[in-house]
Parts: structure tokens; C-alpha cells; sequence
């Protein structure tokens, strides 16, 4: 093959309509509150899952500095509802756990 080019463009459309047609298809369909609300969590349920596998594989040395620091981050969250706040929280006092006690 003399050129990678069209493998890279046949390569990017397969990714790319999989994540289109349905994004154009679906625009118009509306949606029960109670399924937007659904789909509004998903983001922060991804978050959750990836920090909490992080947590539980972490080395045994970090493990209180990373449920102190998710502790904050879960309770700002709730409390305050912003997301950056919280995980800023979290990665602070994560540090300062690890620092001054760990």
C-alpha cells in the first residue's frame, strides 16, 4: 500500500457515523423528563465509576488519602452542586492528607 490515507479516512468515518446518525436521527424525538434527567447523570456516573476504580487500585499506602479526598469532593458536591469545586477539594485535601498525616 502506497499510502495510509485512505485507511485513516475509512478508519475516521466508521468512528465518526456510529456517534453521528443517531445524534441526527434522534434531534427532533422528545424525551421524558424522567429519561433526560437519566442521561444528565451518565457524565458524573462515568466520573464516579473511574474515581472509585482508582481508589480501589490504588496503592495501599494512598487509600486514606483518597477516600478523605473523595469524601470532600462527594459532600461538596452534593452541598454546592459544582463539579470543578469539588474535585479541586478533593485533589486538595487528598494532598494535604498525603503531606501533614500520611
Amino acid at each position: 500500500m502506497n499510502s495510509y490515507l485512505p485507511v485513516i479516512f475509512g478508519m475516521a468515518l466508521v468512528t465518526y457515523l456510529p456517534r453521528l446518525l443517531p445524534l441526527m436521527l434522534l434531534q427532533k424525538l422528545k424525551l421524558r423528563p424522567s429519561m433526560m434527567r437519566f442521561l444528565q447523570l451518565v457524565p458524573y456516573t462515568s466520573l464516579s465509576i473511574l474515581i472509585v476504580r482508582g481508589i480501589l487500585t490504588s496503592d495501599p499506602d494512598m487509600v486514606p488519602a483518597a477516600i478523605a479526598g473523595i469524601g470532600v469532593a462527594g459532600a461538596l458536591a452534593y452541598w454546592k452542586g459544582n463539579l470543578v469545586l469539588s474535585v479541586l477539594s478533593g485533589i486538595a485535601v487528598s494532598f494535604l492528607v498525603i503531606t501533614y498525616i500520611g
